[in-house]
């Protein structure tokens, strides 16, 4: 399973990258998130694991422990799913022109188990959410 977004920010490249990769910014523009903790301490980098808290349906809270696969300052920011309910990777590209920034997104996974039959719905499920969590970047950082 892929999904491939894009969003422009009228933000520079470094504020932008800054705050996608604030730990404690994200349940400010992924609204399932509850919290999230660096479990290595430490600056954010390559290696760093963190543990994510999110809210999930009927009222439930699921944790997933992932690791900064990919940490380049204003470049590129990537996350993999070190164990968690669902899979999915998701790594963010950078590029600024004019005080802008193009930001590409990738979540890539592989359902298994008995969710695989339901893969097309999981896919336009969480890309509506990936949708609504890069909208709300939008309007927060161009607030």
């Amino acid at each position: 399973m892929r999904i491939d977004q894009q969003v422009e920010i009228a933000r520079p490249v470094a504020d932008v990258f800054a705050y996608v990769t604030d730990p404690g910014k994200l349940p400010e523009w992924q609204d399932t998130t509850v919290s999230v903790t660096n479990e290595t301490g430490g600056p954010l980098g390559t290696g760093t694991r963190l543990r994510e808290v999110r809210r999930a349906p009927f009222g439930k809270t699921v944790e997933s422990l992932v690791e900064v696969a990919t940490y380049e300052p204003d470049t590129a920011f990537a996350l993999r799913i070190l164990d968690g309910p669902l899979k999915v990777d998701g790594a963010y590209r950078f590029a600024g022109h004019d005080g802008h920034t193009h930001v590409d997104f990738t979540a890539e996974g592989d359902i298994g188990g008995p969710l695989k039959l339901a893969t097309p719905l999981i896919r336009r499920t969480l890309a509506r959410q990936f949708a609504a969590y890069h909208r709300r970047l939008k309007e927060v950082l161009e607030g």
